[in-house]
């Protein structure tokens, strides 16, 4: 393996993210995240290219910088195509192509999915990385699913959710509960002062490894509106109750499917990815999995579950050493399945 600086360009949402690696080792990894849309509730796909366009020359000129290397020491430069915003990517898809064009460096274009994944082979994501084959539960705000990872580019998706991702029934049902966006987080800290088992919602039946989380965000709609005639004040007196009770929920419905595949396939190497990656109920539930089962986890670092450009130049890494290249033709796309 010849050694290689590869600059990482992550754009998908509404993070303008940029890294620097060489050979698995992170040298800088630099984010700039946008508060604009926590007033809206949700991402506005608009302000967050118009943001994207603000951010990215000093995002990847600190990058570099905190790399301690100059442009010409780059040797090639990946770039996030998809899945994601369509505004957002082309912002990230359009700078990597000029930059590589001026430079002369080879371009490659990296799945973002397929990056939350290969995240853990970066040098610090984990003590050791994770042995083919293993199985990789990565679950976000916009994606939820269950993936055999058989080698780096031989991912098969095993199962998914048909319509919500778990992600997204956080911030969904947060807003059930009046709570600020993003909610996941916030749901979290609050569970942590709640009693999970006070309140109990449906768990979905769903075939085989495949998910879905609409019917928990109704679920917890109607018993709320329910308890709210009831007592105008229950949300506030039972805040960090409901938290725990709805993170409980949803983690057992993760878990309940990751555990099934990794009964049945007979694997014992299993590890999560993903922004929902970073939440302490779904980690402790990994914890006692890996001690009822003999699992060999892996927890990537919270830098590394949130969308970032260090997964990003981890593929792109990868795909140098194999001659990889994108096309200078090449352009975002929002849909780019695994």
């Amino acid at each position: 393996m010849r050694q290689s600086i590869i600059l990482g360009i992550e754009s998908s949402c509404d993070d303008t993210s940029a890294a620097v690696i060489c050979d698995n080792t992170i040298l800088s990894n630099v984010a700039a995240t946008q508060t604009v849309h926590n007033e809206y509730g949700g991402v506005v796909p608009e302000l967050a290219s118009r943001a994207h366009q603000q951010n990215i020359i000093p995002v990847v000129e600190l990058a570099i910088r905190k790399a301690n290397i100059q442009q010409k020491d780059i040797s090639a430069i990946g770039f996030t195509r998809g899945p994601g915003l369509l505004g957002s990517l082309l912002v990230g898809t359009s700078f990597a192509k000029s930059l590589a064009m001026s430079l002369g460096v080879p371009l490659i274009e990296v799945n973002h999915l397929q990056a939350h994944i290969l995240a853990h082979f970066i040098a610090d994501a984990n003590p050791t990385p994770p042995k083919f084959p293993f199985i990789c539960l990565t679950v976000s705000g916009g994606h939820t699913m269950i993936v055999l990872v058989k080698d780096y580019f031989d991912i098969e998706i095993i199962g998914k959710t048909i319509d919500d991702a778990a992600g997204e029934a956080f911030d969904k049902i947060g807003k059930i509960f009046n709570l600020d966006y993003p909610a996941g987080p916030i749901i979290d800290r609050l569970s942590k002062n709640g009693n999970p088992e006070v309140f109990s919602f449906g768990k979905p039946k769903m075939p085989l490894y495949d998910y879905s989380f609409s019917g928990i965000k109704t679920s917890v709609l109607y018993f709320i509106q329910k308890e709210l005639q009831k007592n105008p004040d229950f949300i506030k007196e039972n805040l960090a109750d409901l938290c725990a009770s709805v993170q409980k929920s949803i983690v057992d419905i993760l878990m309940e499917k990751l555990t099934a595949a990794a009964q049945e396939l007979k694997i014992k190497e299993v590890a999560i990815a993903g922004g929902v990656s970073a939440n302490s109920g779904l980690r402790n539930s990994m914890q006692t999995n890996a001690q009822k089962y003999g699992w060999n986890i892996y927890i990537p670092k919270f830098e590394y579950t949130t969308d970032n450009a260090a997964m990003i130049a981890m593929v792109a890494q990868l795909k140098y050493q194999r001659n990889d290249f994108a096309d200078l033709s090449t352009t975002a796309t929002a849909r780019y399945n695994l």
